[in-house]
């Protein structure tokens, strides 16, 4: 498998990275361990999790990824796998994770409370990508790197990351690890798919300005790309359908992901996946690592079957052709996720 630059760092890791985010939920450990070797045989060597994980988030099985990744990787030469890992963001606004009782913030007393945690389920001594899930622009982004340099300096992590960042926090960071000569943010971890293509607003600038790597999560929309909700019946146990009679939170974003304009989109985008001779998860995933700024495309799964399919778009160079009908498609139906 290829390997790419993460931002500015020491680290070349392959150009697809596995996400972990539904081990201990919707996929059992037996499962999790035959997707992270059929992975791992492919050729993989970047792995994505999260304190927070599995999804959607719960206090009953918080931690519970951390701990099935830990298992697995006592199985392979720790110096052979690049482990990402990530701290929850602040407890107050959008969202209250069922953990340290929601109260979680990016300062240096949850930082710190959150890497010896994952440091101890994942059974390591260093995290290789640190990264924070998601920001809060009103505390100062002077504590939150103070915080990770620390860790750096004590061998605890290697690099740092972000998560959900906007324009404007991530050239905050820079600037702040600018001035004061603290650790920066060498990559950010954002939805970006064919059907949410607003990185390429502004973002992807200044990660291409800056030496920052994306690192795109969700290249199938959450599933949407894979064509399984343009069926007559909408797939039982799917994840949006479970999510439309589940909390607000979830019903939101199953409308975000799931609506007329995203499903037309997909229409389309299949009949050009077909036309050329694949399937739209295979463009799609093709498609999303085909960017200048994107060091790794983050996939998931649920069974090997699942990523088998992922995995076909490895050595998949989309032509100028096709990349050109995708692109008539996400002109005709704008921003089709809002």
């Amino acid at each position: 498998m290829k390997k790419r630059r993460l931002g500015k760092t020491g680290m070349v890791v392959s150009e697809i990275c596995m996400g972990t985010m539904t081990f201990g939920s919707s996929c059992n450990e037996d499962e999790a361990f035959r997707i992270l070797d059929r992975a791992y045989d492919a050729g993989i060597d970047f792995y994505d999790t999260a304190e927070i994980y599995p999804v959607p988030p719960q206090k009953s099985w918080v931690h519970r990824t951390e701990e099935i990744f830990g298992k697995w990787l006592k199985t392979k030469p720790r110096d052979g796998i690049i482990l990402a890992t990530k701290v929850a963001g602040p407890g107050h606004g959008w969202f209250s994770p069922p953990l340290r009782e929601g109260k979680t913030a990016l300062d240096k007393y949850h930082i710190r409370r959150a890497i010896e945690g994952s440091l101890q389920r994942l059974g390591v001594e260093t995290i290789d990508l640190y990264q924070t899930h998601w920001p809060d622009h009103d505390v100062s982004y002077d504590e939150t790197m103070e915080a990770l340099t620390e860790l750096k300096e004590e061998g605890k992590i290697r690099y740092a990351g972000c998560s959900n960042e906007t324009s404007f926090g991530l050239m905050k960071s820079l600037w702040t690890s600018d001035k004061y000569n603290l650790i920066r943010y060498d990559s950010i971890q954002n939805n970006f798919s064919i059907l949410n293509r607003r990185f390429e607003d502004e973002l992807a600038q200044v990660c291409r300005k800056e030496g920052v790597s994306l690192l795109p999560y969700s290249p199938l929309a959450g599933g949407v790309l894979t064509g399984k909700y343009n069926g007559a019946t909408k797939p039982e146990g799917a994840r949006f359908v479970r999510y439309m009679v589940e909390g607000e939170r979830q019903k939101r974003m199953s409308n975000r992901f799931l609506n007329e304009y995203t499903l037309a989109s997909t229409k389309e985008l299949m009949e050009i996946a077909a036309k050329y001779g694949m399937s739209s998860t295979v463009m799609s995933v093709a498609w999303s690592k085909q960017h200048d700024f994107v060091a790794s495309t983050i996939i998931g799964a649920n069974t090997v079957e699942q990523l088998e399919e992922s995995l076909k778009a490895t050595d998949v160079i989309l032509s100028d052709e096709i990349l050109s009908e995708i692109n008539a498609v996400s002109k005709k139906i704008q921003y089709p996720m809002g």
